[in-house]
Protein backbone atom coordinates (compact mmCIF):
# COMPACT_ATOMS: atom_id res chain seq x y z
CA UNK A 1 0.00 0.00 0.00
CA UNK A 2 1.42 3.39 -1.05
CA UNK A 3 2.09 5.76 1.86
CA UNK A 4 0.47 9.19 2.01
CA UNK A 5 3.15 11.81 1.17
CA UNK A 6 1.12 14.52 2.91
CA UNK A 7 0.65 12.80 6.28
CA UNK A 8 2.56 14.29 9.19
CA UNK A 9 3.07 13.63 12.89
CA UNK A 10 4.21 16.26 15.35
CA UNK A 11 3.80 17.03 19.05
CA UNK A 12 1.74 13.87 19.55
CA UNK A 13 -0.73 14.63 16.75
CA UNK A 14 -1.13 12.73 13.48
CA UNK A 15 -2.65 14.55 10.49
CA UNK A 16 -3.61 13.19 7.08
CA UNK A 17 -2.24 16.38 5.55
CA UNK A 18 -0.32 19.43 6.82
CA UNK A 19 -3.06 22.08 6.38
CA UNK A 20 -4.91 23.33 9.47
CA UNK A 21 -7.76 25.79 9.88
CA UNK A 22 -6.40 28.80 11.78
CA UNK A 23 -8.17 30.14 14.84
CA UNK A 24 -10.53 33.09 14.53
CA UNK A 25 -11.93 32.58 11.04
CA UNK A 26 -15.12 30.62 11.54
CA UNK A 27 -17.69 30.61 14.33
CA UNK A 28 -17.78 28.21 17.25
CA UNK A 29 -20.20 25.66 15.85
CA UNK A 30 -19.16 22.05 15.41
CA UNK A 31 -20.90 22.03 12.02
CA UNK A 32 -18.71 24.81 10.62
CA UNK A 33 -15.55 23.04 11.81
CA UNK A 34 -16.76 19.76 10.31
CA UNK A 35 -17.45 21.52 7.00
CA UNK A 36 -13.85 22.73 6.84
CA UNK A 37 -12.53 19.28 7.74
CA UNK A 38 -14.66 17.75 4.99
CA UNK A 39 -13.20 20.38 2.66
CA UNK A 40 -9.71 18.99 3.17
CA UNK A 41 -8.23 20.45 6.37
CA UNK A 42 -5.95 18.05 8.24
CA UNK A 43 -6.95 19.57 11.60
CA UNK A 44 -9.02 22.50 12.87
CA UNK A 45 -8.42 25.19 15.49
CA UNK A 46 -11.41 26.81 17.19
CA UNK A 47 -11.90 30.50 17.80
CA UNK A 48 -10.29 31.54 21.08
CA UNK A 49 -12.35 30.83 24.18
CA UNK A 50 -11.91 32.28 27.65
CA UNK A 51 -13.09 31.58 31.17
CA UNK A 52 -16.09 33.91 31.02
CA UNK A 53 -18.38 35.01 28.16
CA UNK A 54 -17.15 38.09 26.30
CA UNK A 55 -19.15 40.26 23.90
CA UNK A 56 -16.23 41.73 21.94
CA UNK A 57 -16.11 45.10 20.22
CA UNK A 58 -18.86 46.97 18.42
CA UNK A 59 -18.78 47.32 14.63
CA UNK A 60 -16.87 48.01 12.52
CA UNK A 61 -14.55 45.18 13.52
CA UNK A 62 -13.05 44.25 10.14
CA UNK A 63 -11.67 46.36 7.30
CA UNK A 64 -10.22 45.20 4.00
CA UNK A 65 -6.86 46.72 3.05
CA UNK A 66 -4.32 46.12 0.33
CA UNK A 67 -3.37 42.44 0.40
CA UNK A 68 -5.21 41.57 3.58
CA UNK A 69 -7.66 42.30 6.37
CA UNK A 70 -7.38 44.20 9.64
CA UNK A 71 -9.66 42.88 12.36
CA UNK A 72 -10.38 43.81 15.95
CA UNK A 73 -13.15 41.48 17.05
CA UNK A 74 -12.27 41.72 20.73
CA UNK A 75 -12.22 37.95 21.39
CA UNK A 76 -16.00 37.47 21.58
CA UNK A 77 -16.81 34.02 22.97
CA UNK A 78 -19.45 32.17 25.01
CA UNK A 79 -17.09 31.15 27.83
CA UNK A 80 -15.58 27.71 28.29
CA UNK A 81 -18.42 26.24 30.36
CA UNK A 82 -20.88 26.80 27.51
CA UNK A 83 -18.38 25.99 24.78
CA UNK A 84 -17.42 22.68 26.39
CA UNK A 85 -20.69 21.26 25.06
CA UNK A 86 -19.74 22.29 21.52
CA UNK A 87 -16.33 20.66 21.94
CA UNK A 88 -18.03 17.41 22.95
CA UNK A 89 -20.32 17.56 19.90
CA UNK A 90 -17.38 18.44 17.63
CA UNK A 91 -15.57 15.30 18.75
CA UNK A 92 -18.56 13.20 17.71
CA UNK A 93 -18.74 14.53 14.14
CA UNK A 94 -15.10 15.46 13.40
CA UNK A 95 -12.69 12.99 11.78
CA UNK A 96 -9.63 15.21 12.24
CA UNK A 97 -7.81 16.49 15.36
CA UNK A 98 -9.60 19.29 17.23
CA UNK A 99 -7.30 21.98 18.63
CA UNK A 100 -8.97 24.40 21.04
CA UNK A 101 -7.57 27.94 21.20
CA UNK A 102 -7.70 29.44 24.70
CA UNK A 103 -6.95 32.81 26.26
CA UNK A 104 -6.96 34.25 29.77
CA UNK A 105 -5.90 37.18 31.90
CA UNK A 106 -3.52 35.20 34.11
CA UNK A 107 -1.62 31.92 34.14
CA UNK A 108 -4.31 30.47 36.37
CA UNK A 109 -7.07 31.42 33.92
CA UNK A 110 -5.21 29.97 30.94
CA UNK A 111 -4.71 26.72 32.86
CA UNK A 112 -8.33 26.55 33.98
CA UNK A 113 -9.71 27.09 30.47
CA UNK A 114 -7.21 24.64 28.96
CA UNK A 115 -8.14 21.93 31.49
CA UNK A 116 -11.85 22.30 30.81
CA UNK A 117 -11.23 22.18 27.06
CA UNK A 118 -9.20 18.97 27.39
CA UNK A 119 -11.75 17.46 29.76
CA UNK A 120 -14.41 18.15 27.09
CA UNK A 121 -12.37 16.27 24.47
CA UNK A 122 -9.85 18.65 22.86
CA UNK A 123 -7.03 16.77 21.13
CA UNK A 124 -4.64 19.66 21.76
CA UNK A 125 -4.62 23.19 23.15
CA UNK A 126 -3.32 26.30 21.40
CA UNK A 127 -2.50 29.20 23.72
CA UNK A 128 -3.46 32.56 22.24
CA UNK A 129 -0.78 34.70 23.87
CA UNK A 130 -0.51 37.03 20.90
CA UNK A 131 -3.83 38.79 20.20
CA UNK A 132 -2.76 42.38 19.34
CA UNK A 133 -6.00 44.19 20.16
CA UNK A 134 -7.19 43.10 23.64
CA UNK A 135 -5.46 44.59 26.67
CA UNK A 136 -4.16 42.50 29.58
CA UNK A 137 -4.22 39.29 27.57
CA UNK A 138 -2.72 38.09 24.34
CA UNK A 139 0.26 40.13 23.17
CA UNK A 140 0.88 41.68 26.59
CA UNK A 141 1.73 38.16 27.74
CA UNK A 142 3.28 37.03 24.47
CA UNK A 143 5.68 39.97 24.38
CA UNK A 144 7.03 39.33 27.89
CA UNK A 145 9.27 36.25 28.17
CA UNK A 146 8.74 35.89 31.94
CA UNK A 147 4.94 36.12 31.74
CA UNK A 148 4.90 33.78 28.75
CA UNK A 149 7.06 31.26 30.59
CA UNK A 150 4.75 31.37 33.62
CA UNK A 151 1.61 30.81 31.53
CA UNK A 152 3.03 27.95 29.48
CA UNK A 153 4.54 26.28 32.52
CA UNK A 154 1.25 26.32 34.45
CA UNK A 155 -0.82 25.06 31.50
CA UNK A 156 1.73 22.33 30.78
CA UNK A 157 1.49 21.15 34.40
CA UNK A 158 -2.32 21.12 34.16
CA UNK A 159 -3.08 19.32 30.88
CA UNK A 160 -1.77 16.10 29.38
CA UNK A 161 -2.61 16.86 25.75
CA UNK A 162 -0.20 18.53 23.27
CA UNK A 163 0.38 22.20 24.05
CA UNK A 164 0.86 24.62 21.16
CA UNK A 165 1.84 28.26 21.76
CA UNK A 166 0.86 30.89 19.19
CA UNK A 167 3.52 33.59 19.05
CA UNK A 168 3.26 37.27 18.18
CA UNK A 169 5.17 38.98 15.34
CA UNK A 170 4.95 42.26 17.28
CA UNK A 171 8.29 41.76 19.02
CA UNK A 172 11.92 42.73 18.42
CA UNK A 173 13.29 39.16 18.46
CA UNK A 174 10.77 36.34 18.21
CA UNK A 175 13.38 33.71 19.08
CA UNK A 176 13.51 35.10 22.64
CA UNK A 177 9.78 34.37 23.06
CA UNK A 178 10.14 31.01 21.34
CA UNK A 179 12.87 30.12 23.84
CA UNK A 180 10.64 31.10 26.77
CA UNK A 181 7.79 28.94 25.48
CA UNK A 182 10.03 25.96 24.72
CA UNK A 183 11.77 26.12 28.09
CA UNK A 184 8.38 26.11 29.81
CA UNK A 185 7.32 22.95 27.99
CA UNK A 186 5.59 23.95 24.74
CA UNK A 187 5.23 20.95 22.44
CA UNK A 188 4.92 23.08 19.29
CA UNK A 189 4.73 26.71 18.18
CA UNK A 190 2.28 28.44 15.85
CA UNK A 191 4.13 31.23 14.07
CA UNK A 192 2.60 33.86 13.85
CA UNK A 193 -0.52 35.73 14.94
CA UNK A 194 -1.58 39.00 13.29
CA UNK A 195 0.52 42.14 12.98
CA UNK A 196 -0.72 45.24 14.83
CA UNK A 197 -2.17 47.66 12.30
CA UNK A 198 -4.55 50.57 11.67
CA UNK A 199 -6.68 51.96 8.84
CA UNK A 200 -8.02 55.53 8.61
CA UNK A 201 -11.02 56.85 6.66
CA UNK A 202 -9.93 59.94 4.72
CA UNK A 203 -13.48 61.33 4.61
CA UNK A 204 -14.31 61.08 8.31
CA UNK A 205 -10.60 61.57 9.10
CA UNK A 206 -10.93 58.95 11.83
CA UNK A 207 -9.75 55.35 12.36
CA UNK A 208 -12.15 52.89 10.72
CA UNK A 209 -12.19 50.19 13.41
CA UNK A 210 -14.16 50.86 16.57
CA UNK A 211 -11.13 49.71 18.57
CA UNK A 212 -8.86 51.93 16.41
CA UNK A 213 -6.13 49.27 16.11
CA UNK A 214 -6.43 45.67 14.97
CA UNK A 215 -4.49 42.72 13.61
CA UNK A 216 -3.34 42.51 9.99
CA UNK A 217 -3.73 39.12 8.30
CA UNK A 218 -3.59 37.89 4.72
CA UNK A 219 -0.88 38.02 2.02
CA UNK A 220 0.67 41.23 3.40
CA UNK A 221 1.67 39.27 6.52
CA UNK A 222 3.35 36.38 4.70
CA UNK A 223 6.94 37.67 4.35
CA UNK A 224 7.00 38.62 8.04
CA UNK A 225 5.55 35.27 9.14
CA UNK A 226 7.96 33.40 6.88
CA UNK A 227 10.93 35.25 8.38
CA UNK A 228 9.72 34.43 11.89
CA UNK A 229 9.44 30.72 11.04
CA UNK A 230 12.90 30.78 9.47
CA UNK A 231 14.46 32.48 12.52
CA UNK A 232 12.90 30.07 15.02
CA UNK A 233 13.81 26.97 13.03
CA UNK A 234 17.36 28.29 12.71
CA UNK A 235 17.58 28.57 16.50
CA UNK A 236 15.50 25.52 17.52
CA UNK A 237 15.33 23.02 14.67
CA UNK A 238 13.97 20.24 16.87
CA UNK A 239 10.75 22.06 17.83
CA UNK A 240 7.70 21.56 15.56
CA UNK A 241 6.49 24.81 13.99
CA UNK A 242 3.09 25.51 12.44
CA UNK A 243 3.49 28.32 9.93
CA UNK A 244 0.67 30.86 9.83
CA UNK A 245 0.24 34.12 7.95
CA UNK A 246 -0.89 34.94 4.43
CA UNK A 247 -0.94 31.41 3.01
CA UNK A 248 -3.25 31.35 -0.02
CA UNK A 249 -1.80 28.70 -2.36
CA UNK A 250 0.53 25.68 -2.47
CA UNK A 251 3.60 27.80 -3.21
CA UNK A 252 3.07 29.74 0.00
CA UNK A 253 2.74 26.49 1.94
CA UNK A 254 5.91 25.06 0.38
CA UNK A 255 7.82 28.23 1.31
CA UNK A 256 6.83 27.74 4.93
CA UNK A 257 7.88 24.08 4.86
CA UNK A 258 11.25 25.04 3.39
CA UNK A 259 11.66 27.71 6.08
CA UNK A 260 11.12 25.10 8.80
CA UNK A 261 7.38 24.62 9.37
CA UNK A 262 6.03 21.09 9.76
CA UNK A 263 2.46 22.22 9.04
CA UNK A 264 0.62 25.38 8.02
CA UNK A 265 -2.49 27.15 9.25
CA UNK A 266 -4.82 28.86 6.79
CA UNK A 267 -7.17 31.61 7.87
CA UNK A 268 -7.99 34.67 5.77
CA UNK A 269 -7.86 32.66 2.52
CA UNK A 270 -10.77 30.51 3.74
CA UNK A 271 -13.05 33.53 3.50
CA UNK A 272 -12.18 33.85 -0.19
CA UNK A 273 -11.93 30.21 -1.25
CA UNK A 274 -13.69 27.44 0.67
CA UNK A 275 -11.76 24.81 -1.32
CA UNK A 276 -8.36 26.28 -0.44
CA UNK A 277 -7.32 23.24 1.65
CA UNK A 278 -7.89 20.78 -1.19
CA UNK A 279 -6.20 23.09 -3.70
CA UNK A 280 -3.11 23.54 -1.52
CA UNK A 281 -2.83 19.83 -0.71
CA UNK A 282 -3.02 18.87 -4.39
CA UNK A 283 -0.42 21.48 -5.28
CA UNK A 284 1.97 20.37 -2.54
CA UNK A 285 1.63 16.72 -3.55
CA UNK A 286 2.35 17.58 -7.19
CA UNK A 287 5.38 19.62 -6.12
CA UNK A 288 6.77 16.76 -4.03
CA UNK A 289 6.37 14.37 -6.93
CA UNK A 290 8.00 16.78 -9.38
CA UNK A 291 10.94 17.36 -7.05
CA UNK A 292 11.24 13.63 -6.26
CA UNK A 293 10.54 13.89 -2.53
CA UNK A 294 8.68 11.14 -0.71
CA UNK A 295 6.89 13.28 1.84
CA UNK A 296 6.38 16.76 3.28
CA UNK A 297 8.80 15.84 6.07
CA UNK A 298 11.59 15.60 3.51
CA UNK A 299 11.45 19.31 2.64
CA UNK A 300 11.03 20.81 6.13
CA UNK A 301 13.86 23.27 6.74
CA UNK A 302 15.65 22.72 3.43
CA UNK A 303 16.04 26.48 2.93
CA UNK A 304 18.62 26.37 5.73
CA UNK A 305 20.85 23.87 3.91
CA UNK A 306 23.32 25.90 1.88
Amino acid sequence: MESNPLSISFAGLTLANPTILASGILGYSAESLARVAKGGAGAVVTKSVGLEPRVGYSNPTVVQVEAGLINAMGLPNPGIDVYAQEIKFSKIILRVPLIVSVFGYSAEEYASVAKRAVDAGADAVELNVSCPHVKQTGAEIGQNPKLLNDVVEMVKATVSKPLIVKLSPNVTDITVLAHAAIEAGADALTVVNTLKAIAIDTETMLPILSNVKGGLSGPALKPVALRCVYDIHEAYDDVPIIGCGGITDWRDAVEFFLAGASAVQIGTAVAVDTEVFQTINKGVETYLRRKHFGSVKDIVGLAHHK
